[in-house]
């Protein structure tokens, strides 16, 4: 049996008396003793360790709807498993009690690769969704899963701030993304997250162009990264990718150090689903309301309603397999 405190990271290398972790763009330096900065990398004398590998924070069965995937096997559950620990520092993140905690600051249970299998066999689930804290810390784990299980289907609900060697591994396994983009001004989204956003961009790039279904998030901040102009650019930059990839502007909700910042306005949101469908973008979204109809996917062929959602509530009676079951277009969708 593994030593599960002391399983190696991948995508490092040594320096002289410290380490340098290659998981990431934020390109940790990281002495004995110490932990990078998404806290699941532990430098110990010899290698550098996966701190985080098999510990368990959060365990749910969820509707595959509320990971913002509308076009991957709708109506479907999925096993949500997160972790801790995050290579970003959102402002606003809602999760904050463990993204932002190592190890040992906060309660978790350790399950190996063949025990999560085990879970998914017991609960019949075909889908397991990496998500709460960001998944791409928990590459080690992730890609030792994918290994034992390759006939379950996996998703990732992630932040997209991963280097390409990873990520192209990753896109060897995953069936789908959902990847969070904060803002489309890079100073905007440096502030929020300590990101670049050119990086993100480039992971989003890069998993469509291997041809592994993603869908994007837009999470709308109320002064913040939703002005009319930023968002015509965001969807412009969507289309250049291509029209079919589903965007989702989520509903902004105050938490961790935006306690002040109001909710998104219904109306706010309503506007940025215009704006992508004036941009030519076949599938957008409006997500965190109960808003009627906003949330339908509707066949840009024929106009039909293909699958009507209200919530995480799904019902595709409107598809014949990947395709609008009037007039037989393809949806961008994953059955």
């Amino acid at each position: 049996m593994a030593n599960i405190d002391r399983v190696e990271a991948r995508y490092y290398r040594r320096t002289e008396g410290a380490f340098v972790c290659e998981l990431c763009q934020q390109k940790c330096f990281i002495r004995p003793g110490e932990f990078g900065y998404c806290g699941t990398r532990r430098a110990d004398e010899d290698i550098l360790v996966s701190n985080s590998y098999g510990k368990i924070s959060s365990l749910s069965v969820d509707p595959i709807e509320r990971m913002n995937l509308y076009h991957y096997r709708p109506h479907s559950k999925c096993l949500s498993v997160g972790s801790v620990g995050c290579n970003m520092n959102c402002q606003y993140c809602r999760n904050y009690s463990f993204a932002k905690l190592t190890i040992g600051k906060k309660r978790a249970t350790y399950k190996s690769p063949e025990e999560l299998l085990e879970m998914c066999r017991e609960e019949d689930m075909g889908i397991v969704c990496f998500t709460y804290n960001e998944p791409m810390v928990w590459f080690e784990y992730i890609m030792d899963f994918a290994r034992i299980a390759p006939d379950v289907h996996i998703v990732l609900m992630t932040n997209g701030l991963v280097n390409d060697g990873p990520l192209r591994e990753l896109c060897e396994v995953v069936d789908a993304f959902c990847i969070d983009i904060k803002a489309f001004d890079r100073t905007t989204h440096k502030r929020l997250c300590e990101a670049e956003l050119s990086e993100i961009l480039a992971t989003a790039r890069n998993v469509f162009d291997r041809g592994v279904h993603m869908e994007l998030n837009y999470l709308v901040i109320p002064g913040v990264n939703d002005s009319e102009d930023e968002i015509r650019r965001f969807c412009g930059w969507v289309k250049e990718i291509s029209e079919d990839v589903p965007v989702h502007f989520s509903r902004f909700q105050p938490d961790y150090q935006m306690r002040d910042t109001p909710l998104t306005p219904v109306e706010e949101l309503l506007r940025c689903r215009e704006i992508g469908m004036e941009t030519g973008l076949n599938y957008v979204y409006v997500g965190n309301t109960l808003v009627d109809d906003v949330d339908d996917t509707i066949c840009p062929e024929c106009g039909e309603i293909a699958v009507r959602r209200l919530g995480y509530s799904a019902n595709p009676s409107g598809l014949d397999g990947d395709r609008c079951a009037k007039c037989g277009r393809h949806l961008h969708m994953v059955r």
